[in-house]
């Protein structure tokens, strides 16, 4: 009995079904009413600019909201007047593309809205493109034969991505990558922006922008089930999902990721060793490390450790937080760091829900504002560790390298009362010549003089906010 092969028609028809614009000059319904990400803002100019030859690569986390924000996109262009029939959209994982080459999914495109010879002014979405063989080689053609069309890629699979096109796109891909939702993002999306108002304060004699809340204690409430449940859009959303989070980060986001995505890329042999290192990481999320330890707690090598965290972090499950010393110094070697979930409620789906006075609370609170900073790709914060002390969060000023800046996250009202116990942070402002520093509490929002220094303390809900908006207001 001959084998059934999969007719042109049914590929065109295929196509006609995931550009529904094309009818109706509309995206479909259900993307319509979603709110849209604030990274949306940074992105769109990435696919309006055609100034420059050059492809737009939307890579991040799984189930961060890169499809909605392309549909997004395909929106924002129909509202500005691009004719919906010159907006493409492929899903590339679709069964009925299969071994379909980009090239010619775009000439089935033009097919199919009956302009095949009009090759120019298109924008072309290709989604979830990691799983086409030599994707990166065959974008740059398309970059470099058509020169009048945008063309947009997305993917799962983000160790990969960046990982091609850093080898093949140079020159001719521009990055973005969409992270796992700041805080300031989670009370956005969830319509709570009436919780916070801007206010102004005095910094080094000049005034400044910063943010207040009306009530602290629901911002809190909200900031623990960020904590929770607030790195993914769906996840924050659904009631029903935060009742199992584990069924559906783990599965979904973690496993796949653990199991599919890293070892197809690396070649990774051992995928239970691998699991076992990152669910030992998550656990202990903020907690120092050095890789002998590691080494001596699972029996892999430290070569092979290296190789694992280096993974991980491609693979956007984990950041590594260098340390430097009393003076502000980085070491010759890293032989010490720190190592932070890149959002919280990855460990929460591994294990279970804090609760805000969990003995975990404190690493957790520390991890969700480690977060907000690892959105910044133009500065790595670091932490500072000595034999007798140790300061959370220091920023170094790039051409001096001097430390400017010195945060102690703590979920705790108690150090308000007694500064004096705040002796590491005395001790490294001191050394540094710096005259105040940030301690996070639970809900105290006051400054104060101790001694040579002033000391802001800032709820952690509102401090990992801030972070988060001003991200976006900077990038």
């Amino acid at each position: 009995m001959p084998l059934f092969e999969i007719t042109e028609e049914q590929i065109l028809n295929r196509i006609r079904f995931e550009n529904p614009w094309w009818k109706d000059g509309q995206i479909d319904e259900f993307y319509e009413s979603m709110n849209r990400r604030l990274y949306f803002s940074k992105f769109l100019p990435l696919v309006m600019d055609k100034r420059i030859k050059r492809a737009a690569v939307l890579m991040g986390p799984r189930r961060v909201g890169k499809t909605v924000m392309i549909y997004h996109t395909i929106q924002e262009l129909i509202q500005r007047g691009i004719d919906p029939l010159k907006i493409c959209y492929l899903s590339i994982e679709t069964p009925v593309f299969n071994g379909i080459g980009i090239e010619e999914l775009f000439s089935y495109c033009r097919k199919a809205v009956g302009k095949k010879d009009d090759i120019n002014d298109y924008y072309v979405f290709f989604d979830e493109v990691q799983y086409l063989k030599e994707w990166e080689v065959h974008l740059k053609s398309l970059v470099d034969s058509y020169h009048r069309t945008k063309f947009i890629v997305s993917g799962s699979a983000a160790a990969a991505l960046k990982l091609k096109s850093n080898e093949s796109g140079a020159g001719r891909f521009t990055d973005f990558t969409l992270p796992p939702l700041t805080f300031h993002e989670y009370i956005h999306l969830k319509d709570l922006d009436n919780l916070i108002y801007p206010n102004t304060k005095i910094w080094n004699n000049k005034e400044i922008k910063v943010y207040d809340t009306i009530d602290i204690g629901e911002l809190n409430n909200h900031f623990i089930d960020y904590i929770n449940f607030g790195g993914y859009p769906e996840v924050s959303l659904s009631k029903e999902i935060q009742a199992n989070p584990g069924r559906y980060i783990k599965s979904d986001i973690i496993d796949k990721v653990l199991l599919r995505d890293l070892p197809s890329l690396y070649g990774i042999q051992d995928v239970q060793e691998l699991n076992s290192l990152f669910t030992t990481i998550a656990f202990n999320s903020g907690n120092e490390f050095s890789y002998d330890s590691l080494s001596v707690s699972s029996g892999v090598s430290k070569n092979t450790i290296k190789k694992y965290i280096q993974y991980l972090e491609a693979a956007f499950l984990i950041r590594v937080v260098n340390r430097i010393d009393l003076n502000g110094k980085k070491f010759k070697r890293a032989n010490y760091f720190k190592i932070y979930l890149t959002n919280p409620s990855l460990r929460s789906a591994l294990f279970s829900p804090i609760k805000s006075d969990a003995d975990l609370m404190g690493n957790m609170v520390e991890t969700a504002i480690y977060s907000q900073w690892f959105h910044r790709h133009w500065h790595t914060p670091f932490y500072s560790r000595w034999n007798k002390g140790e300061v959370d969060i220091v920023g170094i000023k790039k051409d001096t390298l001097k430390p400017l800046w010195a945060v102690e996250i703590k979920w705790s009202n108690r150090y308000f009362d007694k500064p004096e116990e705040l002796k590491s942070l005395s001790t490294f402002l001191n050394k540094n010549k710096l005259k105040r520093a940030i301690v996070t509490t639970i809900d105290i929002n006051k400054e104060i003089d101790f001694k040579d220094y002033i000391f802001d303390y800032i709820p952690s809900s509102l401090y990992c906010y801030t972070i988060g908006k001003r991200t976006l207001e900077t990038d």
